[in-house]
């Protein structure tokens, strides 16, 4: 289950993201209210249901898979599930991953990136110690499947077969931290990563919820509006903003922005 935690300062947040040690993925959100939530499952809403939830990613990919060469350019083509709901969720199509990163200031930018500190709104940075809950993944698995024989090491070079062929091909309701072998250039710049559910039978929140992941370090740490300008700066002198992590036009454009909403 996550926890939450309400943080004073940057100062505060500054401290607790500084001592996790580097076995942590991370994630920021622009409201604090929201909880983890894959963009399949906002589409899918309080409609949520594993017969819609299957046909409408079913559907989703199909229809991503056929019309891919009418649109990719020189791209490279896909070679696996993973891969490919990787990159529809790039280009903003609904899946069930959820973005996570390696670096928890990296999460703080995604924060930042959309959020306006006029609001009265806080914000929100996820953590999960990614070493626990592959483990406890890993084990539920190896409990079901006597031929499943695989460790946190083994699976490194072989996520994208793994998670086709054993998780998502069973249905497990387990949570799996993977991104495929086949990253793109903003994956890597942003040190991204996904949390996915192995199952379309639940919403992320309740596979995180089973007693399976009971006692894994899992929290949101709620961050107000007074923290804004402080987070700017910090990331600042990091050099992290959008001209960084998205690398294009689009990532000038909301550099300025987010330059022009710290100075508002």
């Amino acid at each position: 289950m996550i926890n939450e935690i309400k943080v004073a300062s940057m100062e505060e947040l500054g401290q607790r993201l500084n001592c996790l040690p580097n076995n942590y993925v991370f994630r920021g959100q622009a409201n604090a209210n929201w909880g983890l939530q894959s963009s399949l499952e906002r589409v899918l809403g309080n409609a949520w249901n594993v017969e819609k939830a299957r046909m409408f990613e079913a559907h989703a990919l199909n229809s991503f898979k056929s019309k891919y060469h009418n649109y990719c350019g020189g791209e490279h083509r896909p070679a696996s599930k993973l891969s490919w709901l990787s990159i529809m969720q790039h280009y903003g199509g609904p899946t069930r991953l959820i973005d996570f990163t390696t670096s928890p200031y990296i999460a703080l930018f995604f924060a930042l990136e959309t959020y306006n500190p006029q609001t009265p709104n806080d914000f929100s940075i996820f953590y999960i110690d990614y070493n626990s809950l592959m483990q406890k993944s890993i084990d539920f698995v190896s409990s079901k499947d006597n031929k499943f024989r695989e460790t946190r090491l083994s699976i490194n070079e072989r996520q994208d077969e793994i998670f086709g062929d054993v998780v998502d091909r069973y249905t497990y309701d387990v949570a799996w931290i993977s991104e495929p072998n086949e990253s793109n250039a903003r994956i890597d710049r942003q040190n991204g990563t996904f949390l996915i559910s192995g199952s379309l039978e639940r919403r992320m929140d309740e596979i995180l919820s089973l007693d399976l992941y009971a006692g894994v370090d899992m929290m949101k740490l709620r961050i107000p509006p007074s923290a804004f300008e402080g987070a700017y700066v910090a990331l600042r002198k990091m050099g992290i903003n959008a001209k960084m992590i998205y690398g294009d036009l689009a990532g000038l454009s909301k550099s300025i922005r987010m330059e022009l909403l710290a100075y508002a």
